[in-house]
């Protein structure tokens, strides 16, 4: 059997098992989420996925992968285009990584 892209994720943690009725936060920045980009992406879309229409999700993004501008809002742009999902940049944690909040 051929792998898929996501055969890898089999240690990493779900970032949410359920739906959130209400504005939360996705942690993206475990040491999981340090050297593979691919996993912030995926995950970052579960979150939007599971966030509730009239809700936010802030999608806290590992450090080491630099602004989400080089590699997460093209992804969002794709994924999203045709709905009503908007985001924005809200800051640099003191940690180092980055938050950017998605309204849904």
């Amino acid at each position: 059997m051929a792998s898929t892209p996501h055969d890898h994720d089999h240690d990493a943690v779900p970032v949410t098992d359920h739906v959130h009725d209400n504005s939360w936060s996705a942690n993206l920045e475990q040491p999981e989420h340090a050297d593979d980009r691919d996993l912030v992406v995926r995950q970052a879309i579960d979150a939007i996925e599971y966030t509730a229409a009239g809700h936010h999700v802030n999608l806290v993004t590992h450090e080491n992968h630099g602004h989400p501008s080089k590699y997460l809002y093209d992804t969002l742009e794709d994924e999203y285009d045709d709905e009503a999902v908007d985001w924005e940049f809200v800051d640099q944690c003191g940690c180092g990584g980055y938050v950017v909040r998605v309204h849904v």
